[in-house]
């Protein structure tokens, strides 16, 4: 089953989503990354001017410990603005403080190497899953805002539950077999492009199987 498709309330929490300044809106979701890429190349640095910091130990370390303070300043700031928290931010901050906390406890940073691979398991579990089952949660797990016909939704399900597999697979790959700080450079600058070549390579898809599109070219015949 499809997310009905309404005409949204003035107060419906993804109408203030639209209207939020994209620009923030990427800070808020790329900012935790940053922080972890530039903590763990400055982490010497970082411990210098601030030796409270010396306590979590050695850079990756250092880096864990802000990357899980940015997680929490970026999904309270989104609560603060939208007044809910969208499925993949929320999933994914719970999996970062969970891992992030075993990681500095321990003091073993495979805890929160293999973060990424336990979080895009899980949502290419649940979309292939839900297949399965005769349920395109796709527009669920990115609260969408698209409007496509069923086979659309399936089609774009399919398609990024084996993405969110791949990316899992890529990320045992490299931190398995590369340095940490390789690991980090890739979970930044490799896996950020990665997704966006994939995300532009749906959108024929999407548009073809788009409601509107649809509404608007019976319109046009019509006329």
């Amino acid at each position: 089953m499809n997310p009905p498709i309404l005409e949204r309330d003035p107060s419906d929490p993804r109408k203030k989503k639209e209207s939020v300044n994209p620009l923030l809106k990427l800070v808020l979701e790329l900012g935790p990354l940053m922080v972890f890429f530039f903590a763990n190349a400055r982490g010497a640095w970082l411990v210098q001017k601030f030796p409270v910091l010396a306590e979590f130990g050695g850079p990756i370390f250092v880096a864990t410990g802000l990357f899980m303070a940015a997680t929490a300043i970026a999904l309270i700031a989104s609560w603060l603005l939208l007044r809910t928290l969208p499925i993949m931010p929320m999933v994914s901050g719970v999996v970062v403080f969970i891992f992030g906390a075993l990681t500095l406890y321990l003091q073993d940073d495979v805890f929160i190497k293999m973060k990424p691979t336990i979080v895009n398991t899980l949502f290419g579990g649940v979309l292939l899953g839900g297949l399965y089952f005769g349920r395109s949660l796709l527009g669920y797990v990115f609260d969408s805002a698209f409007r496509l016909d069923a086979e659309g939704w399936r089609k774009l399900t399919f398609r990024w539950g084996l993405f969110f597999l791949f990316l899992a697979l890529a990320n045992e790959v490299v931190w398995r077999n590369f340095s940490t700080n390789f690991w980090v450079t890739f979970k930044v600058w490799g896996i950020m492009p990665i997704t966006l070549l994939f995300t532009f390579s749906q959108m024929p898809l999407i548009l073809h199987h788009s409601i509107e599109d649809k509404a608007e070219k019976v319109e046009e015949a019509g006329k």
